[in-house]
């Protein structure tokens, strides 16, 4: 018997780093999956295979030992079968680029908590959400969950440190073209990057707080309007408040003037210093927005907000 999953990467739409510092951050699942596909098999092993590789062990190996992208398959596969006589196949496909700041890693262990768990019985989604976190703390370990609980509600989402997740019920009709700045980045060196400008610059850093934390309130109010055009600009201001506290750089400050041209924003989304970008676009300037960026050899592709969040099958 198979069993199959499926879950969305995600953007950050605002918040990103002021987040870390108790200011809301909105977040969105976004039509690109991660599906998995586990089986049971006979012999005692645990397999996984991906188009970044393949890892086959034992049960009951140590998690602090395995050097592989795929261990948060390995810990969720190996919780899943501690008490069965049998191991397990996983097969992972993905539709999200890797390490660009676009929740692939979140949506594998989300995608591949659902399969694995399926094959011993009904899960609810908050059980799975649970296993995921806990897989993706076994390679990011200060973890939020904010990426794995979007991957698995879908949607829109708020959060912040204080008062934790809530699910946006507005459904606005924008859409998103994102580019790819191919640039190699460190989340944990561009947050460092903004621990360093914040001690330096305290009165300044607390300014832009207060900014991000009143755009993020009018942006809100925006989605229950669906004013794609005031999102827009919000967006583009946002954009402002990244580039002062370094998170930006040339490269990504080119795309997105170009982002600019057709769309009615862009930002850097995610930790900065590489990773990608997004302009807010609706049917209007979607196609135009999408020339810009490959008329410049970006690598660019369109996504839309993904309701469905977590799909099993």
């Amino acid at each position: 018997m198979k069993s199959k999953a499926s879950a969305p990467g995600k953007v950050i739409l605002f918040g990103e780093h002021f987040v870390v510092y108790g200011i809301k951050s909105i977040l969105c699942s976004i039509n690109k999956r991660v599906t998995v596909t586990a089986e049971k098999t006979k012999e005692r092993k645990i397999s996984i295979n991906s188009e970044i590789g393949k890892l086959v062990l034992e049960p009951n190996e140590s998690i602090s030992k395995i050097d592989s992208p795929l261990k948060p398959f390995y810990y969720l596969a190996n919780k899943a079968i501690k008490d069965q006589n049998e191991g397990l196949e996983i097969e992972i496909e993905s539709e999200i680029p890797l390490g660009a700041g676009l929740g692939s890693s979140s949506a594998c262990c989300v995608a591949g908590a659902a399969a694995i768990f399926k094959l011993f019985g009904k899960i609810s989604k908050e059980k799975i959400l649970e296993h995921a976190i806990e897989a993706e703390k076994t390679i990011y370990q200060n973890t939020s969950g904010a990426d794995c609980t979007v991957s698995t509600y879908g949607g829109l989402m708020e959060y912040d440190k204080n008062n934790g997740f809530k699910k946006i019920e507005d459904e606005p009709n924008f859409q998103l073209v994102i580019a790819n700045s191919n640039i190699e980045h460190s989340t944990e060196s561009m947050v460092s990057k903004v621990k360093e400008f914040e001690n330096k610059n305290k009165e300044k850093f607390n300014e832009l707080s207060n900014l991000e934390s009143k755009l993020v309130e009018d942006v809100l109010k925006l989605i229950k309007e669906n004013k794609i055009k005031e999102i827009g600009e919000k967006i583009n201001q946002n954009q402002k408040f990244l580039e002062e506290i370094g998170i930006s750089n040339e490269q990504l400050e080119n795309m997105i003037k170009i982002g600019q041209i057709s769309s009615y924003g862009a930002k850097i989304t995610g930790s900065g210093g590489g990773g990608c970008i997004f302009a807010l676009t609706n049917e209007s300037n979607l196609e135009n927005t999408l020339k810009e960026f490959t008329n410049n050899e970006y690598e660019c592709f369109p996504a839309k907000i993904d309701f469905k969040g977590l799909n099993t099958f």
